[in-house]
């Protein structure tokens, strides 16, 4: 699957631009985290899908960075404890997938996947790709001040093969605002309400596409959205010429709100279609609804 990339920079006056949608290479062995910690399956979330829980992590979220002078309220660490406790998980022909949240030390990992993907949509010289991971480091890491507000969720994929099973792989990104405080303060056109939930920056690796990946990263947004969220409505982009995706999201039950003007092709930008979908609501679990198992 293609991937849609959202990200805004401090560089110019205004102090943004704005990254279209790309394709990328990854290559784990070039990274220095080449095993990911996944929780512990035996603890879950009650609910619809196969979602699942952990009760810790070697990262606390709690203890990710933010802004100096920021105090978080007793709900913002409500739900700060349910991302971290937040998995998804679905079992596919090929193998199994895994979505939950990044932590700090995974930032990395996924600065090279989106910044990869960047570069080679847009032929950027090789000797330019240090600058731009730098930016989307940075980006990230003023992002991530603002959860719980928002979210970055990491994708990881075990495949089967005849001898047993593969290693587990990094396998791709998302990006998620569940409301105007974790809005993006530059958002491409056609713009979508702030303060409604957003879907950007997805992102598979792609020699691990057609998988069902990008499928399960947006499902698992989707779910999240409706626990983290008291909107029904969630938004993304997809772009005109981006025909896999858009039939991902037309399948997912994804309409177009609204289409750009002609004339951002004069600003050198690709036209793309404001897509949204109403979701069920579901309030986060309680300590009564999570069970565990000591299988």
């Amino acid at each position: 699957m293609a991937t849609t990339l959202s990200l805004s920079f401090p560089l110019d006056p205004q102090n943004r631009f704005n990254i279209s949608k790309t394709t990328r290479r990854f290559s784990l062995s070039s990274l220095p985290y080449h095993k990911f910690p996944i929780p512990n399956p035996h603890f879950k979330i009650s609910s619809s899908s196969h979602s699942q829980s952990q009760s810790s992590s070697s990262t606390s979220l709690n203890d990710t960075f933010f802004l100096p002078g920021r105090f978080l309220t007793h709900d913002e660490l409500n739900r700060l404890n349910f991302l971290e406790s937040f998995l998804y998980s679905q079992q596919l022909q090929s193998g199994t997938v895994w979505v939950r949240v990044m932590r700090d030390h995974e930032v990395d990992p996924i600065v090279c996947l989106l910044a990869d993907s960047f570069a080679e949509s847009m032929m950027f010289p090789k000797g330019y790709i240090n600058v731009l991971r730098f930016l989307v480091k940075q980006y990230l890491i003023e992002r991530r001040t603002l959860m719980p507000h928002m979210v970055t969720l990491i994708a990881f994929y075990k495949g089967i093969v005849d001898d047993g099973e593969e290693e587990m792989h990094l396998a791709g990104t998302v990006e998620i605002s569940f409301d105007k405080n974790g809005a993006n303060t530059s958002l491409p056109s056609p713009t979508p309400p702030k303060d409604k939930p957003y879907i950007c920056n997805m992102a598979v690796q792609k020699s691990l596409r057609r998988r069902g990946i990008g499928w399960h990263l947006l499902k698992a947004s989707e779910e999240l959205i409706s626990r983290m969220s008291s909107s029904g409505d969630v938004y993304l982009h997809c772009r005109m010429i981006d025909e896999a995706p858009f039939n991902m999201y037309t399948k997912a039950d994804y309409k177009i709100v609204t289409t750009d003007s002609i004339l951002v092709l004069l600003m050198l930008q690709r036209r793309k279609h404001l897509m949204c979908k109403k979701l069920p609501l579901i309030s986060m679990p309680s300590e009564t609804d999570v069970s565990f198992s000591d299988e």
